[in-house]
């Protein structure tokens, strides 16, 4: 029950405000005896040669971080990716995430990016990943059982353990560690999990692996180790012991960079309470190890787009630019999430009195007033904004320039910060020269957010709330602090900034919790042309086209279409483009180019092989899901022992009196009730529900398509019915609803399906389709791709929910000609988003296709 709690959206989203909230007393309480005086004298009188130090140890780290990926891409792709690359991959991953925080997130989707562009799919991405994570586990390892054993003052001198004990620890995480590498090097190894694997390195390539983590925790380390006190951190294996804690809480509470959290956990692990000092080591902590490689990525990625628009890049240079171009919208949102940051923190601390005395001859103090208000309120929505930067919207991109330049006159009204105007200044030069990238044009606003944005901007605005009350924690706080406007009163502005900026961003969390997810376009009604083309094509699955419950990209000349369903977030054709070949292939295009400009991802559902060309040319990534199986209806007969309970259904239907009949379409209207009772009866009997989109619904609109066929009694009555897909040319022949009266006769349905295919071939036509088997013909081995093993898998143990097998095994005994269908979709990430999204079009979620 607990593993299902946790993974819960509404803990998801409770268990990090948790932290948020504990982590704001902590620090309140931690730093109570601390004015904002004394840390910026500490901050001035930091030793440059520490600062060498630190900026030395961060360039280490980040080595050991580049060296993971590079290795494990070595691994699970071998001489598919430059070594180069899949360093830079790593350490510019990291670097983004360590802004923008929820780095398992952010850091999987930046490799993802990078990594894709050489032809990888999810499925090795993961696997490194994985192989990363060992680098990881066996550096701590080595890390924490070397400094166990070796080390002179230990954990034993803090903690109630004995030396031996602390020595015992260190030898016996050695001593696994050993074990570890001694296992690798005894042959090759997977780490499997549900029928996957991944394989693992071998004891050199581990023993590299191990030596990354060791430079890449050592260096972090140190990084803070050199700038704390030296009186403070004396025990280097407690010290290191608590630096990892609140690594791993920060991670837990999904801030940008663990803001907060880890300088909670810090401060109290270390003892450091009522010490400026330590919070001023804190803060260029931030600076250096989390702001300033980020500044380097982006000042990278910057030159290079530069070089990139002018036609300069040659060779290797041109390479890296086409696999780090993807990045440009993370880094993006990271530049605006920093802006908003610093307007943020600027707005909660006291401006400079010299600064202000020269406004103050200038301007009046109403100005001074709004434009702190301004600051801060603009430094909020550009956190916002970043999301929707990071989903590559243009209007995201627009609004962040305006407010960018809201904040930087802001920032010269409010206390001619010109550090801050300048720095607001250099983000907009960088937004305009990623200007190229933002171009999509989404529905949905851009201050709306998902709850893992709305997370975050809370963690955000809790932790720059706590600046602003340790700034002016000397003042005791009473209600006149609302209304006092002087020059001087820079706490009031504060608090009515901060109250400001509480109420804005509670307005724009209701309004993403409360309107949904995403906007879906308006269905419209089903154009003449459509109704043309499915009358003219010989694929019966074209008149699925006609449930009522999809829209349609028309060629301008009317001679194809696509159809297909807006889920907010994906557009998802369902089957091929009817029409004109040619046209079809363009259209497809134009297809992917529309859900591109909208900021969606394209799908293509139940595809067949006709199109598959033009799906790899999108750039889509191809999973078999089924496969449709076909009888040959020339000289079909009940003949044969596989078709013994058709003909004896049929024989039973003519002898209990029992005709079969095709109502045409334009003679329904008649029968339209009884068929609708009918079928409301047998879904009441199924306790089910209408399924949609690749399956037709009882929607009288619906089914005056199409003729119907019905199974009557002697006295008149319906016993079964199906509504019939028939093909241009007498090519296919097919059926879409099948219902019966419950209570009726037992062989219905088969005498019905039995009538309705001697009739086909009676009529001449060529097919009979008998619709998909799901995850059919898909192979689960060992070497088969990721998705092929899923399908194969739940094709084999899904019984309990869907008998797959039977479903097929029904169908075989037709002899059919089975033909494989496909989904186009986006790989990596995207893949499961796109079925979950498919499933909830055709059964509306979850537990509706359980019912």
């Amino acid at each position: 029950m607990m593993p299902g709690i946790l993974k819960h959206p509404a803990f998801r989203i409770a268990g990090p405000l948790v932290i948020a909230v504990i982590v704001i007393f902590a620090l309140h309480s931690f730093a109570s005896h601390v004015t904002w005086n004394n840390v910026k004298a500490d901050l001035v009188a930091a030793s440059p040669v520490l600062l060498l130090k630190a900026l030395a140890f961060t360039a280490l780290s980040f080595v050991g971080i580049s060296l993971y990926d590079a290795l494990a891409v070595n691994l699970v792709a071998p001489s598919k990716v430059p070594f180069r690359i899949a360093a830079l991959a790593g350490a510019a991953g990291y670097a983004i995430s360590g802004l923008l925080g929820v780095s398992y997130l952010t850091g999987t989707a930046v490799r993802y990016r990078v990594y894709s562009s050489f032809g990888l799919d999810l499925a090795s991405v993961t696997g490194i990943i994985a192989i990363s994570w060992t680098g990881f586990c066996s550096g701590l390892a080595l890390v924490f059982g070397g400094l166990l054993v070796f080390h002179p003052s230990g954990l034993s001198a803090i903690l109630p353990i004995t030396p031996a004990f602390e020595t015992g620890a260190g030898l016996a995480i050695l001593g696994g560690l050993a074990a570890y590498l001694f296992w690798l090097a005894t042959g090759k190894r997977k780490l499997k999990a549900g029928g996957f694997g991944i394989p693992l390195p071998g004891a050199k390539l581990g023993t590299l692996l191990t030596s990354a983590g060791l430079l890449d925790l050592t260096s972090a380390a140190m990084v803070l180790y050199v700038l704390m006190p030296a009186d403070l951190v004396q025990n280097l294996p407690y010290f290191v012991m608590i630096f990892f804690g609140a690594v791993a809480l920060g991670m837990l509470s999904h801030s940008p960079g663990g803001l907060g959290a880890f300088e909670a956990t810090i401060v109290a692990g270390l003892g450091g309470t009522g010490r400026s000092d330590v919070l001023a080591a804190l803060l260029l902590y931030r600076v250096i190890y989390t702001i300033v490689p980020f500044i380097v990525a982006t000042l990278g990625l910057s030159l290079m787009t530069a070089t990139a628009r002018r036609r300069e890049l040659t060779g290797g240079v041109q390479m890296i630019w086409r696999a780090f171009q993807p990045l440009v919208p993370p880094v993006a949102a990271g530049i605006v999430l920093l802006a908003g940051v610093l307007l943020l923190v600027s707005g909660s601390l006291p401006a400079e009195s010299s600064r202000l005395g020269v406004l103050r001859k200038l301007l009046p103090l109403s100005f001074i007033e709004v434009s702190h208000l301004v600051g801060s309120i603009a430094g909020l929505f550009l956190i916002v904004v970043a999301r929707g930067l990071y989903r590559k919207l243009y209007r995201a991109w627009l609004m962040a320039m305006v407010l960018i330049a809201l904040g930087l006159l802001a920032s010269l009204l409010k206390g001619l910060d010109w550090e801050e105007s300048l720095s607001m200044l250099a983000s907009m030069a960088v937004l305009g020269l990623f200007r190229p990238a933002f171009y999509r044009a989404d529905s949905v606003s851009v201050f709306r957010l998902n709850g893992i944005w709305i997370v975050t901007t809370l963690a955000l605005l809790a932790a720059v709330f706590w600046i602003g009350l340790f700034a002016y924690s000397h003042l005791p706080y009473r209600n006149m602090l609302w209304w006092d406007f002087t020059w001087h009163g820079d706490a009031s502005r504060f608090l009515r900034a901060s109250l400001a900026s509480a109420i804005t961003l509670a307005v724009i969390t209701f309004n993403s919790l409360m309107i949904g997810k995403a906007s879906r376009k308006r269905l419209e009604p089903v154009p003449d042309a459509v109704r043309r083309l499915v009358a003219a094509s010989e694929d019966t699955e074209a008149s699925i086209a006609l449930t009522g419950d999809k829209s349609f990209l028309v060629s301008d000349d009317q001679s194809a279409f696509i159809a297909y369903a807006d889920t907010g977030r994906s557009l998802i054709a369902k089957g091929d483009p009817i029409g004109d070949a040619i046209v079809a292939r363009k259209l497809v295009w134009q297809f992917r180019e529309m859900a591109d400009r909208q900021g969606k991802r394209c799908a293509f559902y139940a595809v067949s092989l006709t199109y598959m060309e033009v799906f790899l040319d999108l750039g889509l990534s191809i999973l078999k899901i089924g496969e449709v199986a076909r009888v040959d209806l020339h000289g079909f007969t009940l003949d044969g022992s596989n078709r013994k309970a058709l003909r004896q259904a049929r024989n039973r239907s003519e002898r209990d009196g029992y005709a079969f009949q095709v109502i045409p379409a334009a003679r329904l209207g008649s029968s339209m009730a009884e068929l609708r009772s009918i079928s409301d009866a047998w879904l009441e009997s199924k306790q089910g529900e209408e399924k949609g989109f690749s399956l037709g619904a009882f929607e009288e609109n619906y089914i005056a398509n199409f003729d119907v066929a019905v199974l009557r009694s002697k006295a008149g009555e319906i016993a079964a019915f199906t509504n019939l897909f028939k093909g241009a040319n007498l090519h296919e022949l097919s059926f879409d609803l099948m219902r019966h009266r419950p209570g009726g006769p037992g062989f219905a349905m088969d005498a019905l399906l039995a009538e309705l295919m001697l009739w086909g071939s009676a009529q001449d036509y060529r097919w009979f389709s008998l619709g998909a088997a799901p995850f059919s013909g898909i192979e689960n081995r060992q070497l088969a791709p990721l998705w092929n093993r899923i399908g194969g898998f739940v094709y084999e143990h899904g019984e309990h929910f869907y008998n797959f097998e039977g479903l097929r095994a029904f169908k075989e005994k037709f002899d059919p000609k089975w033909s494989p269908i496909y989904l186009a979709t986006p790989g990596g990430l995207a893949a499961p988003k796109i079925l979950n999204e498919v499933n909830v079009l055709i059964s509306g979620g979850f537990r509706r296709l359980m019912k």
